[in-house]
Parts: structure tokens; sequence; C-alpha cells
């Protein structure tokens, strides 16, 4: 792929910095600096001198410049962040799946830590920590206050150390400690089986430097289980992103050769690509197809994609570009929203900040920013309904997030809020039910309301759809 964003990397929810993110690698040196807007930088200057001279203590220099180009990088949007010595190594760590830590993905709720889920098999998971849990605090530091980055510092470790995690549990009225040993977490990015004969489940945690290798692997497994296989369902839900040459690649397994899978445009020439469906966009670094081995039969098999409010970044990538040439049918709900594209730049060998350089579009030309995608058929969690969907997070709902810049802004709908509270009073009354009955079914299981419906669909059978479910249009943004 040459200069095409080759290289890659990704963060997810909590991994590194607790950002829905598409990144490319990209250490490109501007050739030509714009100029500087010297009166402000004089102004900072003199900020930075009174601090040192007339504050109550006396101050680390290299911290509070740090600190400055950490909150200058900030400002710009929830995807760009300011890389120090620790969270560039741990950055690096994110995209090749492996990490030391206790495992779980998390965002950020009234100044507290949540638990959005914990990594099947980490030892946050056997500990028994649960969605939406709220960590207050790390060994004896109130995680309040702290940034999410900084709360993520203090969960890393070595290997084999502890950290005790203070928890506190909305449902269940209670906050409790928890002491897990660290460990390098080496996450399962791709599962999949035989839902019955003829028909196959994949699903795709994230997209990371072995996905695709990954992804091979697991087709060709079950295509020996069963070479007949007349429908497949590809599992976006929940899946935060992560590298855009693999979901490139995905895509690619099912598209024609050389359709445009996604384009980027931003202000920089390097910003300006186009990406298509063939080896040399979504190649590894040694050049190899992964995919060089699979069925033909893939192109043509019939197919569901599943997505839902926590698919993001990459994963909208591959959803809108198979929904776009009309390859699969989009079946959930609506997408996060995560339509930037991230560019690392290297200051030295070990810092560095990655910033958004580019908004991407699929395939017909639609930003998704702070939008999403909208299913062909919208389809609730379960046969009852998705009581709690007002509660989840969008792109749209993070402070300073890019709107798509393709207009078609509404209105915030105060019915949201009203829906937002109802599902806070449904979600209190769920609490008081026995824990066996609250926990949600598993992704591919034979309780997985959205799976069955999805087999229906394949199988041309009807198809429970949602009758409640609404498009969220991109809402104005507020400053």
């Amino acid at each position: 792929m040459g200069h095409k964003l080759k290289i890659a990397g990704w963060v997810s929810v909590g991994v590194v910095a607790g950002a829905l993110t598409t990144v490319s690698l990209q250490t490109v040196a501007r050739s030509a600096m714009a100029p500087l807007p010297l009166a402000e930088l004089q102004q900072l200057a003199e900020v930075f001198g009174t601090i040192k001279t007339d504050y109550v203590e006396a101050v680390d220099e290299k911290k509070l410049i740090t600190e400055a180009m950490a909150g200058m990088v900030a400002s710009l949007d929830p995807h760009s962040q300011y890389f120090d010595k620790k969270s560039f190594r741990e950055f690096k760590e994110g995209t090749s799946g492996k990490f030391v830590g206790v495992g779980i993905e998390i965002s950020q709720e009234d100044g507290l830590v949540k638990v959005v889920s914990p990594i099947e098999g980490s030892p946050a998971f056997r500990a028994g920590l649960k969605p939406n849990d709220l960590i207050t605090r790390v060994d004896d530091a109130a995680v309040r206050g702290m940034t999410l980055s900084e709360a993520v510092k203090r969960m890393r470790g070595e290997p084999n150390t502890k950290v005790v995690l203070t928890i506190l549990r909305k449902d269940e009225n209670r906050t409790f400690t928890v002491s897990i040993v660290r460990e390098e977490i080496k996450q399962q990015s791709v599962r999949g089986k035989l839902i019955e004969p003829g028909y196959a489940w994949i699903r795709i945690n994230q997209f990371q430097e072995r996905t695709v290798n990954d992804f091979a692997k697991k087709v060709e497994e079950l295509y020996k289980q069963d070479p007949r296989i007349k429908g497949l369902v590809l599992d976006l839900r929940n899946d935060p992103g992560g590298l855009l040459n693999a979901a490139v690649a995905i895509s690619a397994v099912f598209l024609p050769e050389n359709v445009t899978v996604v384009s980027t445009n931003g202000q920089t020439p390097e910003s300006k690509q186009i990406f298509k469906a063939n080896v040399k966009d979504y190649a590894g670094r040694d050049g190899a197809d992964p995919l060089k081995y699979l069925p033909s039969s893939l192109k043509k098999v019939p197919l569901v994609v599943l997505v839902n409010e926590g698919s993001a970044s990459a994963s909208e990538i591959v959803a809108g570009a198979l929904q776009d040439h009309q390859r699969a049918t989009l079946m959930g709900s609506q997408t996060f929203g995560k339509g930037s594209v991230q560019t690392f730049r290297a200051l030295s060998p070990d810092t560095g900040m990655k910033i958004t350089t580019s908004r991407y579009y699929t395939p017909s030309g639609k930003s998704i920013q702070a939008k999403g995608i909208v299913p062909d058929l919208m389809v609730d969690d379960t046969e009852a309904g998705s009581p709690y969907a007002a509660l989840r997070m969008r792109e749209a709902d993070l402070g300073k997030h890019l709107t798509s810049g393709q207009g078609g802004e509404e209105i915030k709908d105060e019915a949201r809020e009203k829906a937002r509270e109802e599902a806070l009073k449904r979600l209190e009354e769920e609490s008081r039910k026995p824990e066996s009955e609250r926990r949600p079914p598993e992704f591919g299981s034979d309780k997985d309301f959205q799976l069955i419906q999805a087999l229906k669909q394949l199988k041309g059978l009807p198809v429970l759809v949602s009758k409640t479910q609404i498009e969220r249009k991109e809402e104005v943004k507020e400053n």
C-alpha cells in the first residue's frame, strides 16, 4: 500500500485511552510550517515564566510543558491525544492486541471509570467485574478527578503484580473491593461457529494486527466443517474499531475486486485517500495476502451484518462499504458514528501525538461522523425491545465531537432525554431481580435474539423488526 496508511494502529475503549478510534500511524514530517501566532506564543511564555517564578511551590518544568502540550491536543476533539513515554508504549501495545493489565474496556461516567466490558478470560473477567460497574479507586487513589488515561496507567503494570479496585455496583446498591493480579492480556479478535448446517456466524471483537489472519483461519475452519455454507452472519456488535487496513481487508473478502471501500479527506495531501478492495490497500508490511486462499464463494454467499450503538470506526467502515455496495443486509441498531481518522506524528523516538486529520466517507460519499449507519432492518436487542438503548453513549454524545461536515444537523431531541429517564427507572426495577435473570444473552448463543433474526433473514423467513427504534439524526454541536 506504499505510503497509503499502510501501518496502522488502534486504541480501543479503555485498552489505551478510552477512545473509540481508527488510527493511521504516519510519521510524516511537515515540509513547511504554518506561520506562528507570535503574540499568543509570547503570552504562553509569560504564563510559563510566571508559574515558574511565582507559584507557591517549585514546579517541574518538563512536566508543566508536557501537560500544556497534552491539554492543547486534548482540546481539539475526543480522539486527539498527546503521548508521553509511557502512554506511547501503551499505544503501541494496543495495536498488537497484547498488553499487561487487568483486561477491561472502559469509558468515563460522572468523573468515575465505567466498565464497558471485561475482556473474556482476563483477570477482570475471572474476578467477576461486570459491564456498568464503576471504579471509584485504584489502590489508594480516588478515580474522581483523574483523566481516563491516568486511571489506565494506574491499572497497567508489570505481570504478576496486584492492583486493588474499589467497585460501585449501582444495580446492587453496594461498594466492594477486588484484588486482581495483572497479566498479559491477549485479546481474541475473531470468533465463529456453525449455527446449524449451512449457516455460519463470525464475530469480530476489534480490528487488530492479527485480525485478518485470524479471520482467514476461522473461515477456513468453518468451511472444512461445512463446505456448503449458504448463509453467513458477520457480527460487528460492540466492535469499537481499530486498524484501517484490517477494515479494508475484511470488506475485500466479500466485495468485488477494486471497488471502493472507503475514502478519506482532510487538509493535507496525504489525508486525501481512496482505499479499494485489493491487496495493495490492505496487505501487511511483508506484502502477503492472508485472504489469498479463501473460498471464492465468499464473494456471493448471502450475508447479514449485525451492528449496534457500540459498532464504531473500523467496524462502521466495513458495514458502510457492504451496505453501499448492496452486498449485505445490515441489521440491529444505528451505529456509534465515529467517522474520523487519527494520524500519529512522532515528536521524538518515544513521544508523539495522534490528531484527527480526516473524515472518512462510505463508497457513496456519505460521512457517518456523529450520525452513524442506519441498518436496513432495525432489530431490537430482545423480543421485548431495547429498553436501555437510550442510555448508550454515541459519538454525538461526546464533548467537542466533530460534525459530519455535510449539514443536516437538527436541534437536540428532548424526547430522548425523557427516554433516558424512563430507561433509568426500568434499570432500577431490573436491579431488584435475581442476577441470573438480569444477565443479557451472550452474543452467538442460542438465546441471542438479533442473531436468531439474522438467521431468519438468511432463510427468507419473516423477521421481527423493531417497532420503536427510529433513526437518530445528527445533533447540533454544543461548544
